[in-house]
């Protein structure tokens, strides 16, 4: 028998996993990144990623607390463009956060490594048999931790973040005392221009850093008093992990033993392959050393326990839009936990560390493809908007007319510079997704909208990802560059206003927006928009 979810979670706690989800991998290898790419210059592209994450959750505070759904970030679009946009967002959402716990793993191995030097092969950042091994036995743990209870999980969640944010802070404090200004001005403080401090908010790991809003909206079914609950946890999480990111980038840039600047900026990732560790040893303070090494293991573990918390969620979600098995929809009675998508979420984990990957070569994939379904928030609260404006709405974002074009074209931006490797086979593979769909469209269950309507909903997001490849080959980030900078990124944002319009004005008809009534008890029957149904305001 199908359970019910049991909503357990407080603000504390799900400001924990907003925190506890930004807080991962990011930060330990980060810094060097976007040193490498940008120099000093890096620290605005924080800021300018911290105010991209900002913007889109601001947006989906409105949809997180007028609609607590498990695996949100899969259903609303469903409720505005119908389910094959909610196809497409799924299955990229479902690679992007099952592979990201993948990465948590490798990242905690990578560090340890430090410690145990049989976990990593010589030379290289790819694992030993027993490295494997260790990845596979933190995946089997975080596991047991998400099988008993939601409760279970966040008890650990935040333990484990308590000290994930002593360390940054302790690192913080050290690394002022040895700062130099002069490193900010030895080889210019931007010496790779504004296009590298556009290209480090994606290349660089920032909005890969950033990039834990959606677990808090994957869990609001199991939220006490959503409403509120979920827009203050998303808003302090962002301006909370702005702060001490900035404030790491300070002292790092500050602290680098000046001599090793001689060559540029762009070595600094090969010289401080483990920023802060290796920083710590080089100003000779071991005991910091030592402690970077044991968060490096804790924070992208903690940081995977809460993918492994969320990414059921979105399998959940996916499953109650129609187009994917419905055996995942089941809830264990007693727990309230999703146990079929769990095992599925271990599983994909397992499978995305047989290739044996390296951190730095999966981050610019999966802050890509998270961003792509996080681009879609403006557009679905848009569209909702305009054919269902009686939907009760508790958290309703002031400026929308200014805020949703933005935080749309934000998101395109930070897509294109992922730059043309990651652009052209990414979003090729969703077109590709979108052709299956229309070949099986027979086989999926869509009782009130036909195939027509779905695809005239969705033709938008379609007309974004090829616009977005043609110029994105054309472009300066990777591609031929007869688009020289900035007159590409200006390009790019001139489109993403016109597709956002176009997606905005096309969502699905009034009379046939439809939003299931559950309230996550996961009834059957469903609540006509326009009606104001009590169930939504609950």
């Amino acid at each position: 028998m199908s359970g019910k979810f049991k909503k357990q979670l407080s603000l504390l706690d799900l400001t924990f996993i907003g925190l506890g989800a930004i807080f991962g991998s990011g930060w330990l290898f980060a810094a060097s990144h976007v040193s490498a790419i940008a120099g000093p210059a890096g620290i605005l592209s924080w800021f300018l990623g911290g105010f991209a994450v900002l913007l889109l959750g601001i947006v989906y505070c409105e949809l997180g607390a007028a609609l607590p759904r498990a695996g949100g970030v899969v259903r609303y679009p469903v409720y505005s463009h119908g389910p094959l946009l909610g196809y497409l967002m799924g299955f990229i959402t479902l690679i992007a956060f099952s592979s990201l716990i993948a990465i948590e793993v490798v990242a905690s191995r990578q560090y340890a490594a430090a410690w145990f030097p049989g976990l990593t092969k010589a030379g290289s950042s790819d694992p030993t048999v027993l490295g494997w091994l260790v990845q596979f036995a933190l995946l089997g743990l975080f596991f047991l931790l998400n099988y008993r209870s939601v409760k279970t999980f966040a008890k650990a969640n935040n333990l484990v973040s308590v000290f994930k944010f002593i360390v940054p802070l302790l690192v913080i404090g050290v690394l002022f005392t040895f700062f130099k200004p002069e490193n900010f001005e030895v080889q210019g403080f931007a010496p790779f221009g504004l296009s590298g401090v556009e290209m480090a908010v994606s290349a660089g790991g920032i909005i890969f850093a950033y990039l834990g809003l959606t677990p808090i909206i994957s869990v609001a079914s199991e939220v006490k008093n959503p409403q509120r609950t979920i827009p203050i946890a998303l808003i302090l999480s962002v301006l909370l992990s702005t702060a001490i990111y900035a404030l790491l980038q300070l002292a790092f840039l500050g602290s680098i033993p000046t001599e090793m600047l001689a060559n540029g900026w762009a070595g600094v990732t090969k010289e401080l392959a483990l920023p802060y560790r290796d920083i710590a040893l080089a100003l000779g303070v071991g005991w910091l050393a030592y402690l970077v090494v044991a968060d490096a293991v804790i924070s992208p573990s903690g940081c995977g326990n809460i993918y492994m918390n969320a990414t059921p969620r979105v399998v959940y979600g996916w499953a109650q839009t129609g187009t994917f098995f419905k055996y995942f929809t089941r809830i264990d009675e007693q727990s309230g936990i999703p146990r079929p998508a769990l095992w599925l979420t271990f599983g994909l984990s397992v499978f995305w560390t047989l290739p044996f990957p390296s951190w730095e070569a999966l981050i610019n994939v999966v802050s890509a493809a998270l961003v792509l379904s996080y681009a879609v928030a403006p557009v679905t609260v848009a569209a909702l908007r305009r054919n269902a404006p009686d939907m009760p709405r508790p958290f309703r974002v002031m400026g929308m007319g200014v805020l949703g074009p933005l935080s749309f074209i934000i998101a395109a931006l930070i897509v294109y510079w992922s730059g043309w490797k990651t652009v052209s086979w990414l979003l090729a593979l969703q077109i590709v997704m979108f052709v299956l769909y229309l070949l099986c469209a027979r086989f999926v269950p869509t009782q009130h909208l036909s195939l027509a309507q779905q695809v005239r909903s969705s033709a938008w997001l379609i007309g974004f990802y090829a616009v977005t490849i043609l110029l994105s080959w054309l472009g300066s980030f990777g591609g031929l560059g007869v688009l020289a900078h900035p007159f590409d990124t200006l390009a790019v944002a001139a489109c993403a206003l016109g597709i956002y319009y176009w997606g905005a004005a096309t969502g699905v008809p009034a009379h046939l927006v439809r939003l299931e009534g559950e309230d996550e008890s996961e009834s059957s029957h469903e609540v006509q928009v326009g009606k104001r149904p009590a169930a939504l305001a609950s």
